[in-house]
C-alpha cells in the first residue's frame, strides 16, 4: 500500500479545496512530554506507508503519541485530520456509523454507512485517527482495507493494543518510557499536585527506582504522581513494593506488562477508601462520558447514599482515576479505558454487574423520554447537544435491553423515543439501523413496536425509501386498528400523507394529512410531529396552487412554534412561506425567511431542511438578478444531496424551483459559465455553502412587488385547483390548540 504523497493543491487553482481543512483532534490539557525520537520514527513510517499502527500494552501512552503526530503533521492533509474513537462501540456494526460521525458526515439516504464513507473519502486527502479498537479487530481490519483500496489518497494511523495485521501495514510497537522520559513525566504529572513540586537530592534516586519499577509506562506513572497529594516519594515507593506482592501473577500467559500495568491499577485501587473503590466499580458500566445526575442515581444506594456520590466522584478525581471534560452538555466525567476495565472486574465479582446494567438502561430510558418532550420546547438545542454527548451510553442501554426477549420491548420503546434525533438532527442512518435491529426480535404489537414501525417508516420516506416505508407504515397501521391504539394509527396515516407527497400524489397526501391532523386533535396530541403535519399538508396545498391557504397555515404553525419555543418545525413553516413569497413575487422576504430556515437547520445538523432551503434560494438568487451565485448554490445543493437521498424526493413538484432556476441561469450565464457555477459550487462543505448563502443576496435583488423578477405565481402542474376548506378551520389548518 506504500503511496507517494501529493502535495497540497494549489490554493491559486480554482479547483482546489481550501487547505488545510479542519479537524477534530482534541487539544492537549497538561504538557506532552518526551516520545521525541518515537515521533520521530512515526513521521517516517508516515512518509512511506498509508497505514501505520502504533501497538502497545493498554496504558502505555499510544493514544497520546498517536494525536501528538496527527497534530504536528496536520498541515500535510488538505482535507483534514479526523480522530475516532472507538472504545465505546460495542458492536461490528457500528464501525462505519463510528467513522461517519468522525467525518462529521450526515447522510438520510438508505445507502450502507460503508458506501458512504467510500464516496466521501474517494478523492480525498485525508489522515484518519482510529483509536482503541482491538475489541473490534477483525471487523476494523476489514473496513481499513476497503477503505484504504477505495480511497488511494488516504492515510490511516491507528492505535491499539494488536495490529490490525492487514496487507501494507507498518507496526509500530510502543515501548514504555525511557528513564529520562518517565521521570520528567512523573515530575510534571506531581506539579499538577503539587505545584511547584520538585524531588530533593535525596528524592530523586527513589523516583528514578519508581519509575523503573512501574517499568516506565505512562499511566502508571500518573497514578503514582497523583499519589503525591498525601503520601511522599518514598512512602509511594514502599506502598507500591506492598502492593507489587499483591498483585503479581495475573492471567497465565499474560504478557509481563500486561501483569504490571495491573499491579499498578490495582495498587491505586487498593489505596482507596471503600466508598472510592465501590463507585469505581459501579461507573464502569457507563460507555463513554457521563454526568454528576447519571452518576448519583446508577451508582447511588444504600452503601453509597446518592448525595455523597460527588464528594467521591472528586476524590476519584483528584487520584487521576476519573478524568473531567467540558462540552456543549455542561461537565462531565470519564474513566479511561483501562481503569474501567479493572472496575468492571470487580463489579462482575461482586455480583452486581446485572443489576448495574438495569439501573443504567433505566437511566437512559427516562433520559431519553424526557428529551422527547423537552424537544417541544425552547430546550431543542440543547436536547439535540445532550443526546449528542449519551449516544454511546444510549446505544449501551439498548443492547442490554436486547440481551433478554422479555426486554426486547424497552430496546424498542428507546428506539422509538429517539425519533426525534434520528430524523431532526442528521442520524437518519444509524436510526435506521436501531429501528430495524430491534424490530428483529417478535414481540406483542404493543404501543412500543407500533412506536418503533411508524418511525421507521418516516425514516425511510426520509432516505427515499418508499418500499421500506410502505410496508412499516402499513403493519403499523392494520395492528393500531386491530389493537384500538389511536395514537399510533394518527402517526400511520400522517407518515402515509408524507410520502403520498413526496411521490406526487398531492390529493392523496391532502386527504391523509387532514386525516391525521383531525385524529391529532382527537387523542389531545401537540408536539413537533404535529406541527410537521400542518407544515406537509401547507406544501402540498402549495403545490396544488392555493398559496392562500398554505400560507395560512404555517402562520398558525410559527404562532405555535412561538409559543412553544419550537424551532425545528418552524425551520419547514419558513421553507414553505419563502416558496409561496417567491411565488408571490416577494424574493427579499423569501430569502429572509430562508436565511432564517438555515439558521436553524445548522443547530440541529438537519441537512434535509438545508438541502431544501438551498435549493429554494439558488432560485430566488436568480431572480433577483445573480445568475452566476444561482449557479453556485445549486451546485453546493447538488453536492449535499448524495448524503440526504433522492435529489429532491424524485418530485416533479419539489424539483421544479431547480428547473426554473437551471433555465434562467442557463439563458443568462451560458452553458460553460453556468457549468463552471456548478463546479464551483460542489467543491464547498455544506458549513460553508450555508455562510455563503447567509452572506447576502445577489448584486440586483429585486424589491417585493408583484411579479418581482418574473416569478411564476402558481406552484401547480397543468392546471390548478383549489383544495377543500379544512375540516378544523376554514383556512386549511387545525384550530388553535
Amino acid at each position: 500500500m506504500r503511496r507517494l504523497h501529493d502535495p497540497c493543491p494549489n490554493p491559486d487553482d480554482p479547483d482546489a479545496r481550501p487547505a488545510p481543512a479542519p479537524g477534530n483532534l482534541p487539544a492537549e490539557l497538561n504538557p506532552f512530554v518526551g516520545r521525541a525520537d518515537e515521533l520521530a520514527e512515526l513521521g517516517g513510517l508516515l512518509e512511506e506507508s498509508r497505514l501505520v499502527t502504533v501497538a502497545g500494552v493498554a496504558g502505555v501512552g499510544k493514544t497520546r503519541c498517536v494525536i501528538r503526530i496527527a497534530a504536528l503533521r496536520e498541515k500535510r492533509y488538505c482535507d483534514g485530520v479526523l480522530l475516532a474513537e472507538l472504545s465505546a462501540v460495542r458492536h461490528p456494526d457500528l464501525l462505519e456509523h463510528a467513522l461517519i460521525d468522525a467525518l462529521g458526515l450526515t447522510d438520510h439516504t438508505s445507502r450502507p454507512p460503508r458506501a458512504v464513507l467510500v464516496e466521501h473519502l474517494s478523492e480525498r486527502r485525508t489522515l484518519l485517527v482510529i483509536d482503541g479498537f482491538e475489541h473490534l479487530v477483525d471487523g476494523c481490519a476489514d473496513l481499513v482495507t476497503e477503505l484504504l483500496r477505495r480511497a488511494p489518497r488516504l492515510q490511516v494511523l491507528a492505535a491499539g493494543r494488536c495490529p490490525l495485521r492487514v496487507d501494507g501495514e507498518r507496526t509500530f510497537p510502543l515501548a514504555p518510557m525511557c528513564d529520562g522520559d518517565a521521570v520528567e513525566l512523573f515530575t510534571e504529572r506531581a506539579r499538577g499536585v503539587r505545584p511547584g513540586w520538585e524531588p530533593t537530592a535525596g528524592e530523586r534516586a527513589s523516583v528514578l527506582e519508581l519509575c523503573r519499577r512501574l517499568d516506565g509506562i505512562p499511566l502508571a506513572l500518573e497514578l503514582a504522581a497523583g499519589r503525591l497529594r498525601a503520601l511522599s516519594v518514598e512512602q509511594v515507593l514502599l506502598r507500591l513494593d506492598d502492593r507489587f506482592r499483591l498483585l503479581t501473577g495475573g492471567r497465565r500467559g499474560a504478557p509481563p506488562r500486561h501483569q504490571t500495568l495491573r499491579t499498578a491499577i490495582g495498587w491505586s485501587h487498593e489505596l482507596c477508601t471503600p466508598e472510592q473503590r465501590l463507585l469505581w466499580a459501579r461507573l464502569s458500566v457507563f460507555a463513554g462520558p457521563f454526568d454528576l445526575e447519571a452518576a448519583e442515581y446508577i451508582c447511588g444506594g444504600p452503601d453509597l447514599p446518592a448525595d455523597s456520590v460527588l464528594d467521591v466522584l472528586d476524590e476519584l478525581l483528584a487520584q487521576s482515576v476519573v478524568e473531567r471534560e467540558d462540552g456543549p452538555a455542561g461537565a462531565r466525567y470519564r474513566l479511561l479505558d483501562t481503569v474501567s476495565e479493572y472496575g468492571a472486574q470487580w463489579l462482575a465479582a461482586a455480583g452486581d454487574a446485572s443489576r448495574l446494567r438495569r439501573r443504567h438502561r433505566d437511566w437512559f430510558l427516562g433520559l431519553a423520554t424526557w428529551c422527547e418532550l423537552d424537544w417541544f420546547s425552547p430546550r431543542q438545542a440543547e436536547v439535540a447537544a445532550r443526546i449528542d454527548c449519551e449516544l454511546p451510553n444510549l446505544r449501551r442501554a439498548m443492547e442490554c435491553s436486547m440481551e433478554s426477549p422479555d426486554e426486547v420491548h424497552l430496546a424498542q420503546y428507546l428506539a422509538g423515543t429517539l425519533w426525534f434525533y434520528w430524523a431532526g438532527c442528521g442520524r437518519l442512518s444509524e436510526g435506521r439501523h436501531w429501528l430495524d435491529h430491534v424490530l428483529e426480535e417478535p414481540t406483542p404489537h404493543d404501543a412500543a413496536r407500533l412506536k418503533v414501525l411508524w418511525v421507521l417508516g418516516y425514516v425511510a420516506v426520509l432516505q427515499g425509501d418508499a418500499v421500506g416505508a410502505i410496508s412499516a407504515l402499513q403493519e403499523c397501521r392494520e395492528e393500531a386498528e386491530r389493537s384500538g391504539d389511536a395514537t399510533a394509527l394518527a402517526y400511520a396515516v400522517h407518515r402515509t400523507g408524507c410520502l403520498a407527497i413526496v411521490t406526487d400524489d398531492l390529493p392523496r397526501a391532502e386527504e391523509l394529512l387532514r386525516d391525521a391532523l383531525g385524529r391529532y386533535r382527537e387523542v389531545g396530541e401537540l408536539n413537533s410531529n404535529v406541527l410537521m403535519a400542518q407544515v406537509e399538508l401547507a406544501m402540498a396545498v402549495a403545490f396544488l396552487g392555493d398559496l392562500d391557504a398554505a400560507a395560512a397555515i404555517c402562520d398558525e404553525v410559527r404562532e405555535v412554534c412561538e409559543d412553544h419555543g419550537e424551532r425545528w418545525a418552524l425551520a419547514y413553516a419558513l421553507y414553505v412561506l419563502a416558496y409561496a413569497a417567491l411565488r408571490r413575487g416577494r424574493s427579499a422576504r423569501a430569502r429572509q425567511m430562508l436565511g432564517e430556515s438555515l439558521r436553524i437547520g445548522r443547530t440541529f445538523n438537519d441537512l434535509l431542511g438545508t438541502v431544501l432551503s438551498l435549493e429554494l434560494l439558488a432560485l430566488v438568487t436568480a431572480v433577483e438578478g445573480d445568475a452566476g451565485e444561482a449557479a453556485v448554490l445549486q451546485g453546493a445543493a447538488e453536492g449535499i444531496w448524495p448524503s440526504v437521498g433522492l435529489r429532491l424526493f424524485g418530485s416533479a413538484f419539489y424539483g421544479r424551483p431547480r428547473a426554473e432556476c437551471e433555465e434562467r441561469a442557463r439563458r443568462e450565464l451560458g452553458n460553460v459559465a453556468y457549468e463552471e457555477g456548478l463546479r464551483a459550487g460542489r467543491r464547498l462543505d455544506p458549513a460553508t455553502a450555508v455562510d455563503r448563502a447567509l452572506a447576502g443576496g445577489g448584486p440586483a435583488a429585486a424589491m417585493d412587488g408583484p411579479g418581482a423578477g418574473g416569478a411564476p405565481t402558481t406552484g401547480g402542474s397543468g392546471g390548478t385547483r383549489r383544495p377543500a376548506a379544512s375540516r378544523m378551520t376554514g383556512r386549511g389548518g387545525p384550530e388553535r390548540w
